[in-house]
């Protein structure tokens, strides 16, 4: 839900064309502030596995975001990107071992018809390259969320620290990618930039990852990626409530419909009886 409010902040409280920058403040800082509460750094083989995770996670996910989002229309990126559930259902089976569910498959579809409904528009457009872009968004935060739950977190990490681990290593990842693609940082922040910043930082960063890794290493991988679809929703949400745009018929069918998804998500799979 926290980061659904990263469209609104954005738009309306950044200073145009430096997403990227952004997106570096937001995990950068947000990692060396959980460092330093936590004095922990990784051990042995987790600095590969850290540094991993954090690329996929968040320094590969940023830059692909921004591609989508300048290539498509914001309708046809989000409806891109909640196709991560169905991506995390296959991964499981080729990463985790599980069996392949069609439940949730019919359920991450569900979704992501659902979020569709509530954000395409009628003119939307595509892109072939904002088109992958979107789906590589989608496929890299599912394999980060599956290779998560897969190594687990180290028994003497605190969900703060092994949050402060990847935000770290997405943030050094995205250091040169942000200055080669936009440049020098906005030469002057007003108050109102500098609050959206705060917030993207301490609220989108810190705390949203913080509850987001400790999710990922407790629930099963499949209910915390259908969660993903909060996202899409809060965002529209609010840009009723604060930008006056208006919701149908279809848009409120739409909602519901993710709602169900991530409600289903959370339930646990169907056994067929043998009687």
């Amino acid at each position: 839900m926290a980061w659904g409010t990263t469209y609104v902040v954005t738009t309306e409280l950044l200073p145009p064309g430096h997403p990227l920058f952004a997106g570096l403040l937001r995990a950068l800082p947000a990692g060396l502030i959980a460092l330093a509460i936590t004095r922990m750094l990784p051990r042995g083989a987790w600095w590969g596995k850290a540094a991993t995770l954090g690329v996929l996670n968040i320094g590969l996910l940023f830059p692909l975001l921004f591609i989508a989002a300048e290539r498509l229309p914001g309708g046809v990126a989000a409806t891109l990107a909640a196709a991560q559930p169905l991506i995390v259902a296959v991964l499981a089976v080729t990463v985790l071992r599980e069996r392949l569910s069609a439940w949730r498959l019919a359920w991450g579809l569900t979704g992501v018809v659902g979020v569709g409904l509530v954000v395409m528009g009628p003119n939307a457009a595509l892109n072939l390259v904002g088109i992958v872009a979107g789906l590589g968004s989608a496929a890299t935060m599912a394999l980060g969320v599956t290779l998560t739950k897969r190594w687990g977190r180290p028994a003497e990490a605190s969900p703060t620290a092994f949050a402060g681990w990847q935000l770290t290593a997405g943030g050094l990842f995205l250091v040169p990618v942000t200055f080669l693609a936009e440049g020098p940082p906005p030469p002057s922040v007003e108050l109102t930039a500098a609050l959206g910043y705060l917030w993207l930082g301490l609220v989108g960063g810190l705390i949203a990852y913080v509850l987001w890794f400790r999710g990922v290493t407790t629930l099963p991988v499949n209910s915390v990626a259908v969660l993903v679809l909060l996202s899409p929703l809060v965002a529209a949400a609010l840009c009723a409530v604060l930008l006056g745009q208006t919701f149908g018929p279809i848009q409120c069918a739409g909602f519901g419909l993710s709602l169900a998804a991530i409600v289903a998500g959370q339930l646990p799979v169907p056994t067929r009886s043998r009687d």
